[in-house]
């Protein structure tokens, strides 16, 4: 018994005795549906049909808990030894490897039929070996592969029933925790001689392989489980190179990441109409008619994200990846340097070829290896033609809620059908869980159609609601601005007429504006041309004033000169008189004589 198998043990032994212990079968989404793992110390039987998947299930249940140090051996009725070890290989699951280290043991269980009819043969002979396999490895675990062939050979009812229950109680003596496959019939029901099989087991899983028009699929259903709770729906699951796949849709739990910051469309007309661009984590639809530019605003983001280091896986339903990218050149997008970089995955098959759990499951491994930050899915229109439409939207639904969970920002496009003004969003059920959706369409003016773009929502963020134009051109896409005439939005043709009016108007009315200012210019330069010839006349009227004062007072100086000259000779005649009186007198000189 190998140390780990022993430390197991321990932690066992304290579990309480009230609960159900329980052995975990390791395969993906199993042990989820079977909240835990089968019975411990009890036996399951698993049912169905030929090639739905019962002895793998079976197979994988004991390697798993091999190569985790849990010893088990596998009783095949059906197959030999030696096919068992091959077939396994295909799974990746080297026996051989696990057999030489003792923690796995195949048993070819295989009866001589005559034996049986003579009545020589029994089980016991055959508990005894396994017993001492058992002692010998310490193993816990068993698989009894296709029991149903080994029961017919005693060809007596009552025999079987008797050897089963021989079977189920040494099982349960020795603790063993067992697993027995037993086939069913077309219409997935046991035969009705071992009908208590489904009674005697303590867990009873019903498998089922079906085809769902054209195409073929793996169903699993938990119909028992004692003592334990369990969930019941019926869960499809694939046989991958690695074993069995299974994803519970009622099983994953809303454990979305919260959406993030904003990041760029790969256009910034478009960015400023999401108002700064998608939300990180976040779903967006870009839904619309055919040649609608649904792949070209896709692969716009593509790039774009791809350029700042950002991978991107491309999951492509409708084109080669050789026939997009060389597609994308028109419009002047190459995702060469990003798939050289190694940014850019793109996985592009037909949907026809595998089921939706198998497309599913090659997703999620894509994801696991590749790890981006973004996924497109071009387009979830031809999902349908996976299956049935229920088929479709579990496809959809589980890998959008993987995305979400792991942070990862989803594109999906969609083809709508017709040229109907209905908005039809996704056509698949999804858009409860679809955050921003972008709607294109055309619209028919003038006998031509254009293209129009919409964003009917956007969850978490503002954003334009108004139609707007777009064109596909030989450098991208162009977004124009809104441009709403007398009979609504127009666009093309018509746009361009009216535009043209308009900048006639505009022109008339500019000119119109340029004659009224320049007759303003020339008005106001005669009026400044008259106030100069004004202010000219004024100024020589005031200079010959001004001359005509200066000769007055020049006058009036000369005249007021005069006035005092005249003045002062009489005051000299005055005071010359009055200097000679005798001249006025009749004698002579005094003292003279005449």
């Amino acid at each position: 018994m190998s140390k780990q198998t022993q430390r197991k043990r321990k932690k066992d032994a304290g579990v309480k005795a009230s609960e159900l212990r329980k052995a975990a079968t390791r395969i993906t989404g199993l042990d989820e549906v079977l909240n835990g793992g089968l019975p411990e110390g009890r036996t399951t039987l698993v049912s169905g049909g030929p090639g739905s998947g019962k002895s793998v299930l079976g197979l994988e249940f004991l390697y798993r808990g091999a190569v985790d140090g849990d010893p088990g051996i596998f009783v095949t009725f059906e197959e030999r030894a030696k096919a068992v070890r091959q077939n396994a290989l295909t799974l990746g699951f080297d026996l051989a490897h696990l057999e030489k280290a003792g923690t796995l043991f195949l048993m070819d269980g295989h009866v001589n039929p005559e034996l049986v009819l003579s009545g020589d043969f029994n089980l016991k002979g055959l508990f005894g070996v396994i017993e001492g396999k058992v002692k010998a490895m310490g193993a816990r675990r068993i698989v009894f592969d296709a029991v149903d062939v080994l029961l017919r050979l005693f060809d007596d009812p009552v025999r079987e029933r008797n050897e089963l229950y021989a079977l189920h109680d040494w099982l349960t003596d020795r603790q063993m925790t067992a697993l027995i496959t037993v086939k069913t019939s077309k219409n997935n029901n046991i035969s009705s001689r071992y009908e208590f099989l489904d009674f005697m087991a303590d867990c009873v899983i019903e498998l089922d392989q079906r085809v769902l028009e054209q195409t073929t699929t793996r169903r699993i259903r938990v119909v028992k489980y004692r003592g334990s709770d369990f969930f019941r729906n019926e869960y499809p699951f694939v046989i991958a190179e690695n074993g069995i796949k299974i994803i519970p849709l009622s099983t994953i739990s809303l454990k979305h990441q919260a959406l993030g910051p904003k990041l760029s469309s790969g256009h910034p007309r478009l960015d400023y109409i999401l108002d700064g661009g998608y939300r990180r984590s976040s779903a967006t639809l870009i839904s619309g008619t055919s040649g609608t530019g649904k792949t070209t605003v896709a692969c716009t983001f593509v790039q774009a994200a791809c350029a700042r280091g950002e991978r991107t896986l491309y999951i492509n339903f409708e084109e080669s990846p050789d026939a997009m990218v060389s597609g994308m050149l028109s419009p002047g997008i190459d995702l060469r340097p990003a798939l050289k970089a190694g940014t850019l995955r793109i996985m592009a098959t037909m949907p026809e070829i595998v089921g939706a759990e198998e497309h599913l499951l090659q997703a999620i491994q894509a994801m696991d290896a590749f790890e981006p930050s973004h996924v497109v899915v071009d387009a979830i229109s031809a999902c349908k033609r996976i299956g049935t439409e229920q088929a479709s939207f579990e496809y959809l639904m589980r890998l959008t809620n993987t995305c979400k969970e792991r942070g990862i920002t989803t594109i999906f496009t969609n083809q709508t059908e017709g040229f109907q003004e209905t908005h039809e969003i996704s056509g698949t059920g999804i858009s409860s869980v679809i955050d921003t959706v972008i709607f294109l369409r055309y619209i028919d003016i003038g006998g031509e159609l254009n293209r129009m773009l919409l964003v009917m929502k956007s969850r978490g963020s503002k954003h334009s609601n108004q139609y707007r134009e777009f064109q596909i051109t030989d450098h991208g896409i162009e977004i124009t601005d809104v441009f709403v005439g007398k009979g609504g939005v127009l666009t093309g043709t018509a746009r361009q007429e009216q535009e043209a009016k308009e900048k006639f108007a505009l022109a008339l009315e500019q000119r119109e504006f340029e004659l009224k200012e320049k007759e303003i210019i020339q008005k106001r330069a005669a009026l400044q041309a008259h106030t100069a010839n004004l202010n000219a006349e004024i100024e020589a009227a005031e200079a010959e004033l001004a001359w005509l004062r200066l000769k007055s007072e020049i006058a009036q100086k000369d005249r007021d000169i005069r006035g005092n000259m005249r003045g002062e000779e009489t005051d000299s005649k005055r005071l010359g008189r009055a200097a000679t009186p005798g001249k006025h007198r009749t004698g002579g000189p005094k003292g003279g004589a005449k």
